[in-house]
Order: structure tokens, then sequence, then C-alpha cells
């Protein structure tokens, strides 16, 4: 399956670099298409923050990977529920393992959607 995903070619100084182009702060990526995304800590992560990944729906997401920060720890409950009930699955862990992930997965053509808190 071709996938016209962004690359995540570096990370980090609060920012990423997508396919050459460097991106400030946090990230979201839905559809293959890369977004600002206003959530700097994990305690700002909201169901309303991921609304793209649930407007997407599960023909185009399969799961969420999430990019928690510097350092890994579990999303809250509220958001781990809201996206089971809707088929949705999740995979979290640190930005930097996250951002490395994703670039394995979407070669595979896994239909992901990514969310990273920057640091």
């Amino acid at each position: 399956m071709a996938r016209d995903a962004p690359s995540i070619d570096a990370y980090g100084e609060g920012g990423f670099r997508l396919s050459g182009e460097r991106h400030e702060g946090s990230l979201l990526i839905v559809g293959d298409v890369a977004q600002a995304w206003p959530v700097t800590a994990l305690s700002e992560l909201t169901v309303e923050s991921l609304a793209p990944v649930f407007a997407a729906g599960r023909a185009e997401v399969e799961f969420l990977l999430l990019g928690v920060g510097a350092r890994n720890a579990q999303p809250p409950r509220a958001i781990r529920e809201a996206l089971l009930a809707a088929g949705f699955g999740l995979e979290f862990m640190d930005t930097p393992a996250a951002a490395k992930l994703y670039n394995v997965l979407t070669s595979e053509g896994r239909r992901l959607a990514l969310a990273l808190i920057a640091v």
C-alpha cells in the first residue's frame, strides 16, 4: 500500500523536522497530513485535542501512536477509554521512540495517526 506520509527526520529543541521542513511545537499527523497540535504536556491531553483522529474514523486510522514527551507515562484514563470506545488502538511511549517507530510503521503502509508532544 503506497503512502504519502511525511517522514520525521529529526526531533528536539521544541519541534520536529518533517520531510526536510522544520515544524515548531507539538505535532499531529492524521491521514498523512501534518498539523500543529496545541498540546505541550501530557496533562493537557484531552479527548477534544484528538478530535481530528476521531473524525478520521477507522477507515483511515487503525490506532493512535502517542509520543507523551521526554519520558514515557500512561495517558489519562478518559483518553484510553474514548479511543477504545471508538475502536482505535493506542500505543504510547516517549516522543523520541514514537517518532522513530512512526517512520517504520508508515514505511510498512500502516494506517495510523500520530500525536507527538514536542521535546
